[in-house]
């Protein structure tokens, strides 16, 4: 339905399928496993730092670019895990979460008409930043069961209009990680016709059965044509915190920054010094994360396999899609709308994450960041499908 007031560019983007399912959860009293975000805090240092900021007076507005230990803390992060060096005063620009970084990086480098590369299914704001923007986006789609990006198809959405790529590895939601092979076609194209890379890595810290994260960044002729995005909120349980940055060389961080500054101008003064203590954790702690995450994912597949539900175990995310048509069901959205009154559950229909429907119509997604019990509890209700 037309919206009244609503301008061209967004119609068609109502309120985020989040939102509505969060909302069905909680008039139902459902488990949510629909909006991935954890039932557990972060770890204690990182808490107490932010509250060590808040009794400190660190409430007003941060600088512009970030709080400097966080700025620091952000280029030390990049160089520790991935061996590449930002200037955390020029290259690396703090941003209200991931998804106002990706707003504002599509807002600063694009131009009306433009086309961007980017692979569905989708994170939802994807779509609702590139048409903000004035811009076109040309999907490629991962399809099951890998979900592995098709490199002849990707090759064959670029065109001379095309500005930039919109990567997403780990991807979300289906779980994919790119391989270093799959990375370097995309990065020979992108050199090859000149195109920037958006490149949404926020859950780098996220990969299961010892698959790594490969930023494309770090492939040759890259580092000077990406932006890469990552945020504090998925790998430290803060995801109401809203911390994310972009690092990128400084010209593009300088674009971003511009679109930035008139989006939220700051924010999270007291969280951004919290995190940066996050980022400085050892390496255990980023190793208890992943391992925890693993045996919720095995926990969940589980739990969802003998309930009749065909899966798809993802290699990183929070999220394990499912194929419904496994317990004679073709409409994901049907399905997840009914689902919380059959089975108390709530989940989300990858449809919405899809320009093309017709891929996604009987896909789901469930999340696993969750307490073993309650994924366990879950579970268990989810059997009545089966019956």
């Amino acid at each position: 339905m037309r919206q009244r007031f609503l301008n061209a560019r967004l119609q068609g983007f109502g309120t985020t399928i989040f939102a509505e399912m969060s909302a069905l959860a909680a008039a139902t009293g459902a488990i949510n496993l629909g909006q991935g975000f954890p039932d557990t805090d972060g770890p204690p240092e990182v808490l107490d730092a932010a509250v060590a900021a808040i009794r400190g007076g660190r409430n007003q507005y941060p600088p512009g670019a970030g709080v400097p230990e966080l700025r620091q803390a952000v280029a030390a992060h990049q160089q520790r895990f991935y061996g590449l060096a930002y200037d955390p005063d020029t290259e690396v620009l703090v941003t209200a979460g991931a998804t106002e970084a990706i707003a504002a990086s599509l807002l600063a480098l694009l131009e009306v008409g433009d086309e961007v590369v980017a692979f569905e299914p989708f994170y939802d704001s994807y779509a609702a930043c590139i048409a903000m923007a004035g811009a076109i986006r040309r999907p490629v789609t991962l399809r099951p069961p890998t979900f592995a990006p098709d490199l002849d198809a990707f090759a064959d959405a670029i065109t001379p209009r095309t500005r930039a790529v919109l990567l997403n590895t780990p991807h979300n939601p289906t779980g994919a990680v790119f391989t270093a092979g799959e990375l370097a076609e995309i990065a020979r194209l992108c050199v090859e016709h000149d195109v920037l890379v958006i490149s949404d890595e926020v859950y780098e810290h996220l990969t299961y059965d010892g698959v790594p994260h490969v930023p494309i960044a770090s492939l040759p002729g890259m580092r000077e044509r990406t932006v890469t995005i990552s945020s504090g909120g998925k790998t430290f349980d803060t995801t109401g915190w809203k911390v994310g940055w972009v690092v990128a060389p400084a010209p593009l961080v300088s674009a971003v920054r511009t679109a930035k500054q008139f989006l939220t101008y700051v924010s999270a003064g007291p969280f951004q010094p919290a995190i940066a203590v996050g980022l400085g954790l050892p390496d255990s702690y980023f190793d208890g994360l992943r391992a925890g995450l693993q045996d919720k994912r095995d926990r969940l597949v589980a739990g969802l396999t003998a309930a009749g539900l065909a899966t798809f175990t993802p290699k990183g995310t929070y999220f394990v899609t499912a194929d419904i048509t496994s317990v004679g069901e073709t409409d994901g959205y049907a399905f997840c709308r009914s689902l919380p009154e059959r089975c108390g559950v709530v989940a989300v229909p990858c449809e919405v994450f899809y320009d093309d429907k017709a891929a996604g119509r009987s896909l789901v997604r469930f999340a696993f960041c969750k307490r073993f019990e309650v994924l366990d509890e879950a579970a268990t209700r989810l059997k009545a499908l089966s019956r």
